[in-house]
């Protein structure tokens, strides 16, 4: 009977020749899924011997890894903010970027919480759901013209408890809130890559995540472009529009607010400090 560390360290290998990245984190992560343990704990029961019965669980997750499945969908959940999320082909899967920007806006609201929140084209609900288990007296609207991302949503405000706070509505962009009271804080995180960054994108994103949610027109411009355009009317005075984007975006994002519709336009930089984020406030 072999090991855990023995397992680990043969699925490492398996995983190395499929190039699968980050093999030894892959393989750790999905042991300790079957085992029940976090990542820390397994590291305490490498001399455990690995059940028959519990290889059994291990052997198709490890093959589904290995065909470049995403481990977020291979092991069905993310934790995102304080919320966990379930994630499958239906939606975008919350990228660390996303996380960081949910961390930025929650320090520029902590000493004057937003009451209304607005996320557009939520997918798994993240922004979303981050947003309203930060700030607990929120109301948070949620919009996607995805069906089906939508309903991977709804499941993920359900896993959450926070239905009384969230609403999920089916919208292209601003397109269902014609009658929505102003919201104190508009997040985004769009479809922003190009054809070329497109392309050159990792199996797992090529073949799992739904391009409508990654790809956009006019050099990953086109859907920034129309929120930054439609978002005054949406937002309060002095209101702020946090969007996720393209790390060269900063200069066309700067130009397209130079409007008398926004004031205070701000580029912010991810954990790689490329710049990625756009802040500006409503005039």
């Amino acid at each position: 009977m072999h090991s855990v560390l023995e397992i680990i360290q043969r699925t490492e290998g398996y995983f190395r020749e499929k190039a699968v990245p980050d093999p030894r984190l892959n393989a750790e992560l999905l042991i300790g899924h079957v085992l029940g343990l976090k990542r820390l704990q397994l590291y305490l029961e490498f001399d455990r011997p690995m059940e028959e019965a519990t290889l059994a669980k291990l052997r198709p997750l490890v093959r589904r890894r290995a065909s470049r499945e995403p481990l977020q969908h291979v092991l069905g959940e993310v934790g995102f903010g304080d919320c966990l999320l379930k994630v499958d082909r239906r939606a975008l899967i919350p990228r660390p970027e996303t996380e960081y920007l949910l961390q930025i806006v929650c320090k520029r609201f902590d000493e004057s919480p937003p009451g209304r929140i607005l996320d557009l084209g939520t997918g798994t609900g993240a922004l979303a759901l981050g947003l309203a288990a930060h700030f607990t007296e929120a109301s948070v609207v949620a919009l996607d013209q995805s069906a089906e991302a939508l309903e991977l949503a709804k499941e993920n405000v359900a896993k959450n408890n926070l239905g009384e706070r969230v609403r999920m509505l089916r919208s292209d962009w601003f397109s269902a809130l014609a009658d929505e009271a102003p919201f104190d804080l508009i997040v985004a995180n769009p479809p922003y890559l190009t054809e070329a960054e497109m392309q050159s994108a990792a199996p797992e994103v090529i073949d799992y995540d739904p391009h409508s949610a990654l790809l956009a027109a006019d050099e990953g411009l086109a859907d920034l472009r129309k929120i930054i355009a439609e978002a005054p009317a949406f937002l309060k005075p002095g209101g702020l529009l946090a969007l996720e984007s393209g790390i060269d975006h900063a200069a066309p994002l700067e130009a397209l607010c130079q409007s008398p519709d926004w004031t205070g336009f701000e580029i912010g930089t991810d954990l790689a400090n490329r710049p990625r984020f756009c802040f500006v406030r409503r005039a």
